[in-house]
């Protein structure tokens, strides 16, 4: 975040402005919302076996339950008894991931991922929910 407003400083015009408003001006996503498609595009990557198979084998576990809704990549939330565990990448990504289209998920490429990850969430709340970020 310290970069971000740093780099947004050297915008003379928006200096009286708050912070928020600076990011909603220059039209700039939140770092929550970064960090959500980060994690997304690590996710694809590894569910897609772009990394090396064997190194990303069971990090997730892709639900039994035939589900009509949804993809067919949904993922099971490991479930644990340590609350610190919840920050875990296998863990937060589950829901995110979950939500998503299978037009997304399905993509032919991260390049073709990307884009329509974008265009899915294009109007989400958590791509400019300053609030969030506090």
């Amino acid at each position: 975040m310290k970069v971000q407003k740093r780099a947004i400083k050297q915008v003379k015009q928006l200096k009286h402005l708050h912070y928020y408003e600076q990011l909603s001006r220059l039209n700039l996503p939140t770092l929550r919302y970064r960090r959500h498609r980060g994690d997304m595009i690590q996710v694809y990557k590894i569910l897609h076996r772009i990394y090396d198979p064997e190194v990303s084998t069971g990090i997730f576990k892709l639900s039994s339950v035939m589900n009509t809704r949804g993809h067919s990549l949904k993922l099971c939330a490991q479930l644990s008894r340590l609350e610190i565990r919840k920050n875990n990448f296998a863990v937060r990504v589950v829901k995110v991931w979950n939500s998503l289209p299978e037009e997304v998920v399905m993509s032919s490429s991260i390049k073709a991922f990307e884009a329509k990850l974008d265009k899915y969430w294009i109007d989400q709340p958590v791509k400019f929910d300053y609030k969030q970020e506090l």
